[in-house]
């Protein structure tokens, strides 16, 4: 994995003039629509400095790689996951590990007990 998904990148294929907003709302998973609004209403109060940080941002920031691009949906939103809260992203991963492993654990306490039911039936599939 050599592309981070934590980290923040010009998303040039949604970009309208540079990708720094649609970059920004990629990173959050919201509409890039929203952030332009909000980045114009923040421009008439905040005009110089905002104006100076968003081509800094525009000249600094890397784009974002190909194959990020094509991600699924479900891997989508794992990362958004990630990126807002990594730890609690870590907790509910070990979770469901440990639910996973007391369910296997579950299936071989079955499937090796003196059920002779079920003895015979894995009998009568050899």
């Amino acid at each position: 994995m050599s592309d981070r998904r934590t980290s923040y990148y010009l998303d040039k294929r949604n970009a309208k003039v540079s990708g720094v907003l649609a970059g920004v709302a990629d990173y959050f998973d919201v509409d890039p629509m929203f952030v332009r609004v909000g980045f114009m209403l923040t421009m008439v109060f905040l005009f110089p400095p905002l104006f100076f940080a968003y081509w800094i941002v525009a000249w600094t920031a890397s784009p974002k790689p190909y194959s990020l691009y094509e991600e699924t949906p479900d891997e989508r939103e794992f990362w958004k996951k990630v990126r807002v809260a990594p730890q609690r992203t870590i907790r509910d991963v070990r979770s469901s590990f440990r639910e996973t492993e007391r369910r296997l654990r579950d299936v071989e306490a079955y499937v090796t007990s003196s059920n002779s039911r079920l003895a015979n039936e894995i009998d009568g599939l050899r």
